[in-house]
């Protein structure tokens, strides 16, 4: 047996995130011989939510399985697919009454969300939710862990934790790659924010100048996606999973620059 090879992608905002996804990973997926691709979707329907034909395009362009965070619940009509058979995890440690499920496996990889609670909602725990999960997960199959969290404090401490205990923890919801990749002491690789797919020139993916009038006033603001920029950032993270320990064997960014016509 060799090696599962597991590309977790940043978040994807909107439609320039979607083209990208599209149009750089099927060679990536040959090229780095990928067994396995998670991908945050909750930015990928006009930068807030996930809708279903948002779902299928991501499905079609080669993505195995969809993590979330706050935004899964932003747009209804993904709601009736989140109990169903699609790859799908929104956050575990919402209240068990929602919609959906925290773990799913596939392809042979156990794959958990959580959501941190630092400048978040005011949901479970994380931590107690983990160990849960971890009671119950697949005995045999690696679980890969996407950290959805606005605070770093609060994403290194989840992956010490469970260091160990999961092949990884990789963290999204901020749209801002971190160059901290390393694997822990007990063989869990860990990386604070895997990033995003969207424009360059963008506030964290959407047009900068309501962003900036809204920090200047202090009144709302619509926000958009940076459809008219031309440059789109691919942020991805590749980890290789020794099958027989079922810990990470290497971890690394993957980060790539695309164009497209933003006409």
């Amino acid at each position: 047996m060799h090696p599962m090879r597991v590309l977790m992608i940043g978040d994807i905002v909107g439609k320039p995130g979607r083209r990208c996804v599209a149009a750089l990973l099927p060679s990536l997926r040959a090229d780095l011989r990928i067994d396995v691709v998670v991908a945050n979707g909750e930015n990928a329907a006009a930068g807030r939510g996930l809708t279903q034909g948002t779902a299928k395009e991501l499905f079609a362009a080669g993505v195995d399985a969809l993590t979330s965070g706050n935004h899964i619940w932003d747009q209804k009509d993904i709601i009736p697919w989140l109990d169903g058979e699609r790859p799908i995890v929104r956050p575990a440690n919402y209240p068990a009454a929602a919609p959906g499920t925290g773990m799913m496996s596939v392809r042979g990889l156990t794959i958990i969300t959580l959501m941190g609670r630092t400048f978040m909602f005011d949901i479970d725990d994380p931590f107690t939710c983990a160990d849960g999960l971890l009671e119950s997960a697949p005995a045999g199959a690696p679980v890969f862990v996407d950290m959805h969290g606005e605070a770093t404090s609060e994403k290194i401490a989840m992956g010490w934790y469970l260091d160990g205990r999961v092949a990884a923890v990789v963290g999204t919801h901020t749209h801002v790659p971190t160059a901290d990749a390393r694997i822990l002491p007990k063989g869990t690789a860990f990386v604070c924010d895997a990033g995003m797919v969207g424009p360059v020139d963008s506030i964290i993916g959407v047009e900068p100048e309501p962003v900036i009038r809204k920090f200047l006033t202090g009144m709302p603001a619509r926000f958009a996606v940076a459809e008219k920029c031309r440059r789109i950032q691919f942020n991805s993270v590749l980890v290789e999973i020794d099958d027989g320990t079922g810990r990470a064997r290497a971890v690394e960014r993957v980060d790539r620059e695309w164009e497209h016509d933003a006409t």
